[in-house]
């Protein structure tokens, strides 16, 4: 039987919990970015609002890109990146 030494399952185990604390960090992080649009536009790294309505956004990020911010069933995303656009 080749078992695997005991330094090696702990090393195992802690990338695994590292592995997955980054993975729940991120879900927690882009829920929050999708939850608001002053979050999202955080998010993005927009540093000017051009224009803004009830359910979309206009803005430019700091590399000078305009980007257009839209809400899709009460969640902010980047216009044509929305659930079931892929």
């Amino acid at each position: 039987m080749n078992k695997r030494p005991l330094y090696m399952r702990v090393i195992i185990v802690i990338v695994l919990v590292i592995v997955a604390g980054f993975s729940i960090q991120q879900f927690f992080m882009l829920r929050k970015a999708h939850s608001t649009f002053e979050n999202y536009y955080n998010f993005r790294g927009c540093v000017q609002l051009i224009a803004t309505t009830t359910d979309s956004g206009t803005c430019r990020t700091s590399s000078g890109q305009t980007i257009k911010i839209v809400e899709i069933n009460n969640k902010w995303y980047l216009e044509g990146d929305g659930p079931g656009i892929w």
